[in-house]
């Protein structure tokens, strides 16, 4: 599980979480991964009532066989607001890792890293919080423009926000819809691209990801 770090501000207020992301944006480190990950983890939350429900599912990475997975529900304290994803599930996806037996080497989201306006998405902010690397892996835009890529698995064109390159736009299988990927934290686009297509097996969607999402919304009908 990853390791403990100072206590996480989890402000309840848009003007606290914007100072948040500020002040973590500075740490934000876009550099090459130091060494193959040997186990992965998927992350994603559902919502029941006034609570969050996240779960953490850990794959070995070598063949996407998975191994682990962990949950955790705790009450909603922050209302949806587009850009500030990290801090109405953030808590309670920690709370999922925190539970895993294993610690990932990396973690992918179901959200943004490095494609946000403030690029601190929530795969940047938990990937700084944790000091650990994460990429973004969303199914929708949030920012920036682009070209529609080839219609092949594996192409990929590039997502552009103010003049720079903040994520890819990836397809992950033939004649469907892509990707959204961009680097969390301590991890490069281009790894990025690698990492998300050997987590794809058939969907378009990533194993440790789209279990995530499945285990997230059976439990939320188990909950009521």
């Amino acid at each position: 599980m990853p390791k403990r770090r100072k206590p996480v501000p989890w402000p309840s207020d848009l003007n606290g979480a914007k100072a948040v992301q500020t002040i973590l944006r500075d740490k934000v480190k876009i550099i090459p991964l130091r060494k193959k990950p040997e186990y992965i983890a998927g992350v994603d939350a559902a919502f029941s009532e006034n609570n969050v429900i996240a779960v953490a599912c850990l794959y070995r990475y070598a063949d996407m066989s998975p191994l682990e997975d962990a949950h955790a529900t705790l009450n909603v304290t922050f209302p949806y607001v587009s850009g500030f994803l990290s801090f109405r599930e953030g808590p309670a996806i920690i709370a999922a890792l925190r539970k895993l037996n294993t610690q990932p080497d990396l973690i992918l989201f179901d959200g943004q890293g490095t494609a946000h306006p403030r690029k601190m998405g929530i795969a940047s902010h938990i990937g700084v919080v944790l000091d650990i690397p994460t990429i973004g892996c969303a199914k929708s835009r949030l920012i920036g423009e682009y070209r529609e890529p080839g219609a092949e698995k594996g192409n990929w064109s590039p997502l552009m926000y103010q003049g720079s390159i903040v994520g890819a736009v990836l397809r992950t299988r033939d004649h469907v819809k892509p990707l959204f990927v961009s680097p969390g934290q301590r991890i490069d686009l281009k790894t990025s691209i690698e990492i998300v297509l050997g987590c794809v097996k058939g969907f378009r969607i990533p194993e440790p990801i789209r279990r995530a999402d499945s285990i997230s919304k059976t439990l939320r009908k188990m909950q009521g």
